[in-house]
């Protein structure tokens, strides 16, 4: 994915998604310690433009890729772009920070996510 000045979070979040169906990314004004959550209260809202919330200010291609452990992932999105992102994955109905999963890779994680729903979906009937 591309990351520069004239994207919103909503575009990347869409980008995100679109390869990691079971996932989602939201973006933060302060980053989260190693196996923590960050509160609602410092999300940054998905009509921000990256100009407005980067602390680097670097643009480019973004390469992620199934078999990157998602700790790499927000790790990678600080250090090139001073973004603070967590991972979301879908639990039923719920959207779940990946706190205890960041040493999964994004397919097993998103894998385990669209399995779950499936589960759940399939229990309604």
């Amino acid at each position: 994915m591309k990351i520069n000045d004239s994207k919103t979070i909503a575009e990347i979040q869409i980008e995100f998604s679109n390869k990691f169906p079971g996932l989602k990314i939201e973006f933060y004004k302060e980053s989260h310690a190693k196996n923590e959550g960050s509160p609602d209260s410092i999300k940054w809202n998905s009509g921000n433009k990256i100009e407005a919330i980067r602390k680097v200010n670097n643009s480019g291609e973004f390469n992620i890729h199934q078999n990157q452990k998602i700790r790499t992932v927000e790790t990678n999105f600080y250090s090139q772009y001073g973004l603070n992102v967590q991972v979301f994955y879908k639990s039923g109905d719920l959207w779940l920070q990946t706190t205890a999963t960041d040493n999964w890779t994004l397919k097993q994680q998103n894998e385990r996510s669209e399995s779950f729903t499936k589960f759940q979906e399939n229990r309604s009937y």
